[in-house]
């Protein structure tokens, strides 16, 4: 039995016993709470003080290179791990002290591949929705393996599916018992391009109907077209936490790349003199403050004597931002 805290509590829960249709938390309400959370393994400190809260409805992406911390801080979330210091909740339900609950309400896709080589795709699928007491879910089921691909699979020995359709399962297998946390550990990795898209398009429909997403990648064109916030964590610290669109604009900008010709006596005027780069393409590098300033630039050079071979105008970049964030760090 669950037991629930709250009038709140119950209502941010009954998405998951609903039928057929969603009730999730608005953004106003926290989804998930991470609150100073600390975790050692020896000598080694995968978590040091992280804090983070996540807001129902919000599709937040968590960042940081390999040994960041993040499968440690996922796992933690889960209940697979304990915290040695500092507590998480999930829609109001501490993981620890009330595990049974808050582990109902997430769903978790897993980086590694884990499956039951016993079943087919579709007995897997009713055996994990009997782990969370749901009998009668076919119609759920078949929905999910439409839009996973899987249909044509589904009566297939889980051994014998590809590494790609062994991905799906386990992101059918987070889904079946329709969480209102989802909790996507590399969900695409290994994944070829025609699922990939499949996959985000029916994600981001259920962060409209109002599930919570967090999503790990190191795909960072992925994070940046989905993710409303982003944390980035390094050596198990939050080094940066701020909308998508903040990061963009503090850490990256953009640019107009140029081949330039020079010819005669022409040089660069002093408003560029000192601000181009050129890399080993031969394409010159400029940064602009707006997309605007391209026309009066292009004006100013032409009026200097420099001839312009081809442009390239560059957007701001997420990947810019996640390199100027870890070497920032690196020099402190």
């Amino acid at each position: 039995m669950v037991v629930f805290k709250s009038p709140q509590n119950v209502l941010a829960s009954l998405s998951f016993f609903a039928k057929g249709k969603t009730i999730s938390p608005s953004l106003d309400s926290a989804a998930v709470v991470i609150d100073g959370v600390e975790k050692n393994f020896g000598r080694l400190r995968a978590l040091s003080g992280v804090s983070l809260e996540i807001a129902g409805g919000e599709f937040f992406g968590l960042l940081g290179p390999n040994g960041a911390g993040k499968t440690t801080l996922i796992s933690c979330l889960a209940g697979l791990a304990r915290p040695d210091r500092g507590r998480i909740s999930v829609l109001g339900h501490d993981t620890v002290t009330d595990y049974r609950a808050a582990r109902r309400l997430l769903g978790v896709v897993p980086q590694e591949l884990v499956f039951d080589p016993f079943f087919t795709v579709r007995e897997t699928l009713r055996i994990q929705s009997g782990y969370f007491g749901i009998r009668g879910n076919d119609d759920w089921i078949d929905e999910i393996l439409d839009h996973l691909d899987l249909n044509e699979k589904a009566d297939t020995n889980t051994r014998r599916l590809s590494g790609g359709m062994k991905r799906r399962l386990l992101v059918a297998q987070a889904l079946v018992h329709r969480p209102p946390v989802i909790v996507l550990d590399e969900p695409t990795a290994g994944v070829d391009v025609e699922l990939r898209q499949g996959l985000w398009k029916f994600i981001q429909r259920l962060n409209r109907e109002g599930h919570t997403i967090i999503l790990t990648t190191h795909y960072l064109e992925e994070a940046e077209a989905l993710c409303g916030r982003i944390a980035m964590l390094k050596a198990g610290e939050v080094v940066a936490l701020d909308t998508t669109q903040n990061l963009l604009k503090r850490f990256s900008g953009h640019a107009l790349s140029l081949r330039l010709r020079l010819e005669g006596n022409a040089m660069l005027p002093p408003p560029f003199s000192g601000h181009v780069t050129t890399d080993h393409d031969g394409w010159s590098n400029l940064p602009l403050p707006d997309p605007a300033a391209v026309t009066e630039t292009l004006s100013t050079l032409e009026r200097a004597g420099v001839r312009i071979a081809d442009v390239r105008l560059s957007a701001p970049d997420l990947e810019e931002v996640f390199v100027h964030v870890m070497n920032e760090e690196k020099e402190r």
